[in-house]
C-alpha cells in the first residue's frame, strides 16, 4: 500500500501541476493569464478575461483534478488520511505550479473536488458555498471564500453525522491545512 500511496501522491502533485487556465487563455486569446486582471492562473481570472465558453471546462478539470485523485485513493483502498494527503498533493501542485515559476490558481475548484470526494453528503459544501456566494454581492468574493474555507473544518468537526463522515479528526485537519494554503497563497500571490 505504501508504493500505491506515494505513486498517487505524486500522480496527484503532477496533476495538479496542469495549469488549466493559462494554457486556455494561451490558445484561446493568446495572452498570458499572469500578465492580465488579477494576475492569478485561476478559473476565476480566466472567466473574466475571455468567456464562459472557455472558463467552464477549465473549471471542470480544476474541479476533477482534486476530486479524480481522492476517489482513486478511495478505489485503492487507502484510509481516510492518506486520501486528505493525496487532495493536498494536489492542491500543493494548483497553487505552485513549478512550470510557471510557482505562480498558480488558488484552489478553490480543486478544494471544492476534494471535498465533494471526502464528504459523504455534501450539504457542508453548500453551506460554505451559500455564505461564500452571499458575501459576494458586495464585491467581496475573496472575503467570502476566506470564511467558506475557514468554515469547512469547523463544521466537519462539529456536525460530523449530518454530513455522513465518520472519522471527523482527519478530515477537520484536512480541511485546517487546506484553510492554511489558502490563506498561504493569497498572501504569496502577485
Amino acid at each position: 500500500m505504501a508504493i500505491e500511496f506515494g505513486l498517487l501522491t505524486l500522480g496527484a502533485y503532477l496533476l495538479g501541476l496542469v495549469p488549466a487556465a493559462y494554457l486556455a487563455a494561451r490558445w484561446s486569446r493568446g495572452i498570458d493569464i499572469r500578465q492580465f486582471g488579477t494576475g492569478n492562473v485561476g478559473a476565476s481570472n480566466l472567466l473574466r478575461l475571455t468567456s464562459k465558453r472557455i472558463a467552464i471546462p477549465v473549471i471542470i478539470f480544476d474541479l476533477g483534478k482534486g476530486a479524480l485523485m481522492v476517489w482513486t485513493a478511495q478505489l485503492l483502498g487507502l484510509d481516510i488520511t492518506q486520501q486528505v494527503t493525496v487532495g493536498l498533493a494536489a492542491i500543493i501542485g494548483h497553487n505552485w505550479p513549478v512550470f510557471l515559476r510557482f505562480n498558480g490558481g488558488r484552489d478553490i475548484f480543486t478544494t471544492l473536488g476534494i471535498f465533494f470526494i471526502l464528504v459523504p453528503r455534501p450539504w457542508l459544501g453548500l453551506i460554505a458555498l451559500i455564505i461564500a456566494y452571499g458575501i459576494a454581492p458586495f464585491r467581496q468574493l475573496a472575503l467570502g471564500t476566506i470564511i467558506a474555507v475557514a468554515s469547512l473544518p469547523i463544521f466537519s468537526w462539529l456536525l460530523p453525522p449530518l454530513f455522513g463522515i465518520e472519522k471527523p479528526l482527519p478530515i477537520t485537519l484536512g480541511f485546517v491545512a487546506i484553510f492554511l494554503l489558502v490563506v498561504i497563497r493569497r498572501l504569496t500571490a502577485p
